[in-house]
């Protein structure tokens, strides 16, 4: 039997973005083994078969000892599983993995980048520090024909060619980890009453939040009938996260409402009559591929990750990236227009079913590690 181990950071990722493909593996054939921080979902990941080992990985840390000991739990783990293949998800577990291979080798090893983040992206000074430590690091340990990359859109992908961080023909294009089609579908009816604008999402200054609050200011002052709610909880592990004391200063304001996260976002998306989502990047945000599987329009900025499931003027609205303004003018046009909300949603929905259903992502994925695994 091959063996297969994934590699996350934390099992709440692996259950909305990994999940369904750990289970086509099993169902493929491989025996899979996940190392992840554990928290109340490792009774439903074992009960799926996938084996576990708690992994104690500080996202945000950066103490030399707790990093040393983050990469002695994987090496530790390779040899005691001996996995045919690796598949290591986000910056830091794709960083130790590569590390770990100075110590023990593996023959085929998957390196997926959820969206190229903090490291690659942000303009703050730690960004750059960080690049000028890793970039010469992945060229060095990126080398070898039994590794993969994994980027989630074409800007990424340009993004890490021009780094010349790795071979371009190592390099392969996966949509992200796809969604499930025939849990999150559309329920095409009339609200009445007030509309509801939602942003899903962690609480984090670079998804957009402090834009969507303007925003929803802005209907306020302008007396405009709507709602806006905030759909997620702050991640302190992040150096983005928002501070709940500044969500609460933007609720008790009055123009939005801040719902925390929601275990039933079918039921969320259901209620919804637009999805607001101003992210600044991402790799391929499954939050809106649930929103357009569920049938709502879209608006978001014209950023990477965002326009590989937005279409402007056709399932949504894509407008210029940090333009308040036209953020405003897009939601206005959809909120005076339900004909053209409905018809939107409708082609969000048919792209969904045609690109991105969380079958074809694993099957693309699989065969990208049988190709390896010869």
């Amino acid at each position: 039997m091959k063996k297969l181990l994934f590699i996350v950071s934390e099992d709440w990722y692996f259950v909305s973005h990994r999940l369904y493909l750990a289970t086509a593996a099993i169902n493929d054939g491989y025996e899979v083994l996940l190392l992840s921080r554990m928290s109340k979902y490792e009774e439903l990941i074992n009960s799926l078969g996938i084996k576990t080992i708690d992994w104690p990985l500080e996202r945000s840390s950066l103490n030399p000892l707790l990093e040393f000991k983050a990469i002695y739990y994987i090496v530790n783990v390779i040899r005691n599983f001996k996995p045919d293949l690796i598949h290591a998800v986000a910056m830091k577990p794709v960083f130790y993995t590569t590390l770990s291979s100075i110590f023990v080798n593996v023959n085929g090893r998957i390196f997926a980048f959820g969206g190229l983040g903090f490291i690659f992206r942000s303009h703050k000074s730690t960004a750059k520090v960080l690049r000028l430590f890793f970039i010469p690091i992945f060229r060095l340990l990126l080398r070898g024909d039994n590794i993969r990359l994994i980027i989630q859109n074409k800007d990424d992908r340009k993004l890490l060619e021009d780094c010349r961080v790795i071979d371009r023909g190592r390099i392969r294009l996966i949509r992200g980890a796809g969604v499930n089609a025939k849990f999150f579908f559309p329920k095409y009816v009339s609200h009445g009453g007030t509309p509801l604008i939602i942003l899903p999402a962690r609480m984090l200054w670079d998804k957009g939040v402090e834009d969507f609050v303007i925003c929803a200011q802005y209907c306020k002052k302008k007396k405009i009938n709507v709602k806006f709610a905030l759909i997620g909880d702050p991640d302190p592990h992040n150096p983005e996260c928002i501070p709940e004391s500044q969500l609460k200063k933007w609720v008790r304001q009055g123009a939005i409402e801040w719902w925390g996260k929601q275990d039933d976002m079918l039921s969320i998306y259901h209620k919804a009559d637009i999805v607001c989502f101003p992210s600044y990047h991402e790799g391929l945000p499954k939050t809106l591929l649930e929103a357009a599987s569920c049938g709502l329009p879209i608006v978001s900025y014209d950023v990477s990750g965002c326009r590989e499931v937005v279409q402007d003027t056709v399932n949504g609205f894509l407008v210029p990236f940090k333009n308040r303004d036209a953020l405003f003018i897009a939601i206005l046009k959809l909120l005076e227009d339900s004909k053209l909300r409905g018809a939107m949603g409708r082609k969000g929905r048919k792209m969904i079913l045609k690109n991105f259903t969380q079958e074809k992502i694993a099957a693309e994925t699989i065969t990208l590690w049988n190709e390896l695994l010869k």
